[in-house]
């Protein structure tokens, strides 16, 4: 028999038990983006008033392809993760199911499809 209270089996525990997760996982990606955005301001503003063949030398070199990716990669799972726990507290059901299931894929889609540009933005290969 275990000896243990309701509030402490319930202690980091949220309703679906992944609670702690999310917000540690917020909280990370948020101080990310914060480091992430200025830098990504920085890249971009050098880029802006190049003509078009040398913004795409510069946006191809390591540095600034690490930085768009990363801040893509982290933005939208931040995002992503951030959808989610915004539509499970207001939907419930089936709708939830779906909504949720809708917000993450287009997360990975947009994910997928960015370095898959970038990628091909480092390669060289035309649009």
């Amino acid at each position: 028999m275990r000896y243990l209270t309701d509030r402490k089996r319930a202690v980091g525990n949220g309703a679906s038990r992944t609670g702690t997760f999310d917000h540690i996982f917020m909280t990370s990606t948020s101080y990310g983006l914060l480091v992430l955005v200025p830098c990504l301001v920085w890249v971009l503003g050098n880029a802006l008033f190049l003509p078009f063949d040398q913004a795409r030398a510069y946006v191809g070199r390591p540095f600034p392809l690490i930085v768009l990716g990363l801040t893509l990669v982290v933005g939208l799972r931040h995002f992503a993760v951030g959808a989610q726990m915004m539509l499970e507290d207001y939907l419930q059901g089936f709708a939830r199911e779906i909504t949720v299931l809708i917000a993450r894929g287009l997360s990975w889609l947009l994910i997928a499809t960015g370095l898959l540009a970038l990628v091909r933005l480092a390669l060289g290969q035309p649009s």
